[in-house]
């Protein structure tokens, strides 16, 4: 059975690989256009589907996952910062305050819809100051993460606390997928250990 993860995303690599499984990795053909209309946990959705989507079809009788990340602050809808003073805008917008991160999962299996599925992680950020916020900038860790920061990273300082899925806060939730996989007959690994152990990044520091 050949696994697909439809990314550009290290973090999303490095996550999928926790499960043990031989995947590979393609560049999705799809273009992100955020709407006001829709709201961020069904948009988050519908971009993983369209991801998964358009490698699916270029390989079919493929496993292909589709991931996709956003923020939710105040009814605001967050990606990644356009330029380093987006990226101080977001930083600011959100010190002190709690936001949630919508992250989604889109399965096509052989063409057909599997896994369709969005985790809600809540995130309590400290009140930070201005020279913390420039010397962030200045790692450059913030430049293509949603809401400039890096949960993984040294973003990890400017967090208070985080409620809910720590790998669905990184980029994607991976229970849901181990147990699809494990009825499709792909070996995984033992996700309620990797889970237990915490051992990806950052993770012990917010369980």
């Amino acid at each position: 059975m050949r696994l697909v993860l439809a990314s550009t995303s290290p973090r999303r690599r490095q996550i999928l690989a926790l499960l043990g499984v031989p995947f590979e990795v393609i560049a999705p053909e799809f273009e992100e256009r955020i709407s006001a209309q829709l709201p961020a946990d069904q948009e988050v959705l519908e971009f993983a589907l369209g991801k998964a989507q358009s490698v699916a079809t270029k390989h079919p009788g493929s496993i292909v996952i589709g991931s996709d990340t956003m923020i939710e602050l105040s009814g605001e809808k967050i990606g990644k910062p356009a330029d380093r003073e987006d990226a101080r805008r977001i930083l600011r917008a959100l010190s002190g305050k709690t936001h949630r991160i919508f992250t989604s999962v889109a399965l096509v299996d052989s063409g057909e819809r599997g896994i369709m599925n969005v985790e809600t992680v809540s995130v309590e950020m400290r009140r930070y100051t201005e020279e913390e916020i420039e010397n962030y900038l200045r790692s450059g860790e913030s430049d293509d993460k949603a809401g400039a920061y890096s949960i993984q990273g040294q973003g990890s300082d400017l967090i208070k606390s985080i409620c809910g899925d720590y790998l669905a806060a990184v980029g994607m939730p991976l229970r849901r997928i181990a147990l699809y996989l494990k009825s499709r007959g792909l070996a995984v690994a033992d996700i309620e250990k990797v889970y237990s152990e915490k051992s990806f990044m950052n993770w012990r520091r917010f369980a």
